[in-house]
């Protein structure tokens, strides 16, 4: 099992952020870091699969893991993820019991699966075999984003999906779904709490995205333990704003 997927299933704390810069150098930097984790974020960035594959030859060189959020939970984006040597995946819009399934099958080998080719680099460039190729994408990661009202009606049977490894909450789009203001409305609030409690009860882990570090201690107390927090393109302009802040004053 890979180090990335123990971590997730053993409920560590786990801090990541986006990609959102789609080169390879913002990943070797990023790589330098004390991150757990990057997530390449194609679904809200300009990642095609050449930059992709840059990417993540950048973070598999750096040693950091890397999940890949395709634009969609398509058996085509998340194969072009997993062959281009991603550490896992967390799919958007993840609704339904069925479209977990759907995930799950699409990201492992056998019956209506994930397409093999042995010449990838997730194959090793045909050095692995097709038994210990196989065998490795057992250790893929799978992550199954929860954004949408209508997945709180099934959070218990998504939740017990075999082979989920952590359920994400993209509280951002799930304020919108729900017609609130904020991520901090009471109904979004309870709906995140909702859904930490389905993860419990499962045996899943949790992971969300917060706007604010502090908020940690409350949703680690709630059973969350993977955090991502900002992105490349945050770092850049605080770091710049921060410099011209200094040299004014």
């Amino acid at each position: 099992m890979s180090n990335l997927k123990q971590r997730l299933r053993a409920g560590e704390l786990l801090a990541g952020t986006f990609v959102k810069t789609p080169h390879p150098h913002v990943v070797e930097v990023l790589a330098l870091t004390g991150l757990d984790c990057l997530v390449l974020d194609a679904e809200h960035a300009p990642f095609d699969r050449g930059t992709l594959d840059l990417c993540l030859m950048a973070a598999r060189a750096g040693g950091k893991p890397a999940l890949v959020r395709p634009a969609s939970g398509s058996p085509e984006q998340i194969l072009n993820a997993l062959d281009c040597g991603a550490d896992g995946i967390l799919a958007p819009h993840i609704r339904s019991a069925a479209e977990a399934e759907a995930l799950v099958r699409a990201c492992h080998y056998g019956p209506g699966g994930r397409g093999f080719a042995g010449s990838t680099r997730a194959a090793g460039y045909t050095t692995k075999g097709m038994a210990r190729h196989r065998d490795a994408a057992r250790d893929v990661a799978i992550v199954a984003q929860i954004e949408d009202a209508e997945a709180l009606d099934h959070i218990d049977a998504i939740a017990a999906v075999e082979g989920i490894d952590a359920l994400f909450i993209g509280r951002a789009d799930l304020t919108l779904s729900l017609d609130a203001d904020t991520p901090d409305d009471a109904v979004v609030v309870a709906a995140v709490e909702k859904i930490c409690a389905a993860a419990r009860a499962a045996g899943r882990t949790v992971g969300m995205f917060l706007a604010r570090p502090s908020d940690i201690p409350h949703w680690r107390g709630q059973g969350a333990s993977l955090f991502l927090l900002r992105s490349d393109q945050e770092f850049l302009l605080d770091g710049a704003r921060a410099l011209g802040d200094a040299i004014r004053s």
